[in-house]
């Protein structure tokens, strides 16, 4: 990467961020001083010092510390100079260019794939194609796509530095000639090998924030997506590893639809935390930020205004270019891969429910009374409403400390039995009779309030209830999806939940209506 200065001037919003992106997207950097002619003669070294010294100062705490820094004039008295003021410097920046480059290995294997920055005209001929082979290899009468328009043709003829050629691969800079396409249809773009690129309407990506960007990135928010030639607007939606798959190795290259993912209102990282109202507050979000564990690798769900084309493994920038381009602000929000592209249009119907991307509920309720020494009645934790049988055989905890299983429903206001299997302790039990033994002086005339509907005294201490539950987020039915998020990480999913191959289902479970 060259970072091309004024040196009159020095870094600029738009230069931190073509840094932010060498950052990115390089391994090496040139910082080219450019317009030094400006600079009064006799101040001119002195001048380049000083800027040489900031920029070296700037790039310190980046990847591209040391890197070389070179004062030239591409253009000596600016756009308006006759022809014969030479540049300054130029020789100098290509031996530079030359020493720092090195050239990659070529690999003509695999589908021909080509970065198109130029289309135009040419009398007679056909309209040629300028740009670099990606990867693989072409020959002449063979055919190519522009994936973007859904258009094969056949090469006629191909030219590298102005001298025809038969063949190009990898690396090459190269001109195809076609016939019959308008080239005002395509200023830059991808050209490929027929049916090799797809065209996505949504995508999951691989997400890192850039470190440099002020506020959160919040799902539903949108974003410009740049990716391949393309910049399209796109919502997204963030997702994490389960809380206890935190800390696993990331995979950067795929993306595993068998694992189940939790969702994020927002992007986690220690700036995510809301801003504090007083120093205490402060001092209080630091400690909790300090203390809070980060998952290592994050996604996103990006859905695009406008379908895009591009390779797999794509480099993604997310992006806020509405923002004040004059604003000492930067407007690069994160980066990362595109790890799968969704090319159904109906993709909400036909991908997402296979991605297991859940949200943890909680619920709390209380318990009523306790019917013997292993099970209880519990109330408020549903709606009188609810089909309190979905959540029968789901796990409760006791305030007390028990586990219990909901057993059934109890009469018809959302009242529910709970089993407790290794039984009520003696505390537990104590808290409770109260109610029981109030209950037992009512007499044998008494014995039709057993209906669930009667009034109960109730204990002097309330022993609380509580359900902690997953849904998941693309159940195309927005049905409760059963499955339990145990302190031991254990899950009982629903039958009706789509499994991937070779996973074990949970107990069936009749789905709601």
């Amino acid at each position: 990467m060259m970072l091309v200065i004024d040196v009159t001037k020095g870094m600029q919003t738009q230069s931190a961020e073509c840094l932010v992106i060498g950052q990115i997207a390089c391994q090496k950097m040139i910082v080219v001083l450019n317009k030094i002619d400006l600079l009064a003669e006799g101040k001119r070294q002195t001048a380049i010092g000083k800027m040489t010294k900031k920029m070296q100062k700037t790039l310190e705490n980046t990847k591209f510390r040391g890197a070389p820094i070179i004062p030239v004039a591409a253009k000596p008295g600016g756009p308006e100079a006759p022809e014969t003021e030479a540049p300054q410097g130029i020789s100098e920046l290509i031996e530079l260019l030359k020493s720092q480059i090195s050239i990659p290995t070529r690999d003509p294997s695999g589908p021909f794939l080509m970065s198109v920055d130029h289309c135009f005209s040419i009398k007679g001929q056909g309209t040629v194609m300028t740009g670099t082979i990606l990867s693989g290899s072409i020959s002449l009468g063979d055919s190519v796509e522009i994936p973007a328009l859904k258009v094969v043709k056949k090469v006629k003829s191909m030219q590298m530095f102005h001298t025809p050629v038969t063949s190009a691969m990898q690396g090459d800079r190269l001109g195809i000639c076609v016939t019959q396409f308008d080239p005002k249809l395509l200023e830059r773009g991808l050209v490929c090998a027929p049916e090799s690129l797809h065209t996505v309407h949504a995508a999951i990506i691989s997400v890192e924030k850039i470190s440099y960007f002020r506020g959160p990135l919040q799902t539903k928010a949108k974003f410009h997506i740049t990716v391949g030639h393309e910049t399209v607007m796109g919502r997204l939606l963030f997702f994490s590893p389960a809380p206890d798959s935190f800390d696993r190795e990331p995979v950067l290259d795929s993306f595993d639809f068998s694992q189940e993912y939790l969702f994020q209102e927002q992007y986690l990282c220690k700036d995510s935390m809301p801003a504090a109202a007083d120093s205490d507050e402060a001092d209080k979000q630091a400690g909790q930020a300090a203390e809070a564990r980060y998952p290592r690798q994050q996604w996103a769900l990006v859905e695009f205004e406008k379908p895009v084309t591009c390779p797999r493994l794509s480099l993604v920038i997310g992006s806020r270019l509405d923002a004040d381009i004059h604003a000492n602000t930067c407007r690069l929000a994160f980066h990362g891969l595109l790890l799968r592209g969704l090319e159904d249009r109906g993709y909400s119907e036909s991908i997402l429910p296979l991605l297991k991307v859940y949200k943890l509920k909680q619920k709390h309720g209380l318990v009523e009374r306790a019917m013997d020494d292993y099970s209880v009645i519990g109330r408020s934790l549903f709606k009188k409403e609810t089909n309190i049988q979905l959540f029968v055989g789901l796990k409760v905890h006791l305030s007390t400390g028990e586990l219990g299983v909901i057993d059934s429903a109890f009469g018809q206001s959302g009242k529910f039995k709970v089993h407790i299997p290794a039984g009520l302790s003696p505390e537990s039990k104590k808290i409770l009779t109260t109610a029981v033994k109030k209950r037992g002086r009512a007499g044998q005339g008494e014995a039709a309030k057993q209906e669930e509907g009667a009034e109960r005294p109730e204990p002097v201490q309330h022993v609380g209830l509580s359900l902690s539950f997953k849904r998941y987020v693309f159940d195309t039915h927005k049905r409760m999806a059963l499955a339990l998020e145990f302190r031991d990480h254990i899950s009982l999913q629903p039958a009706w939940y789509p499994q991937s191959q070779g996973s074990q289902r949970g107990d069936k479970v009749e789905p709601p209506g």
